[in-house]
């Protein structure tokens, strides 16, 4: 049984990276994790990706590049003010402008550049780099 899909999706894109492998299957899909893929992607850390509709909860076919290091949640999903971002980049981050903080904001799934260009909080989802 799942817990986090969205957890299950990147601990399955970081262990494909790691075996060297070209492209990740993620099951079950959900919009959220879609608007993560998407993000992934315009930043350039995979390919491209497509939705393959199963007749269940649908699949991501992601092509990954190799450009991820290291991926993964954060739980609890913290809120976080505006003025709080480079707190929270120093702790997940390994280095200044290095990595990617994913939040979820009322402008929709956003990385932490854009929260900070827009002016706006949200709460933590997740961290690549």
């Amino acid at each position: 049984m799942l817990s986090d899909p969205l957890a299950n999706a990147l601990s399955a894109m970081k262990n494909a990276e790691i075996k060297g492998k070209g492209i990740c299957k993620i099951q079950p899909s959900s919009k959220l994790i879609g608007g993560v893929l998407d993000l992934l992607k315009k930043k350039g850390y995979i390919g491209d990706f497509q939705y393959i509709d199963d007749g269940k909860a649908g699949i991501f076919q992601v092509h990954l590049t190799g450009n991820i290091n290291n991926c993964g949640v954060i739980k609890p999903r913290y809120p976080i003010k505006r003025d709080e971002l480079d707190e929270w980049e120093s702790r997940y981050l390994p280095a200044q402008h290095f990595g990617l903080l994913i939040l979820t904001t009322t402008k929709g799934i956003v990385s932490q550049n854009e929260a900070r260009k827009n002016g706006i909080g949200g709460k933590l989802l997740a961290y690549v780099y």
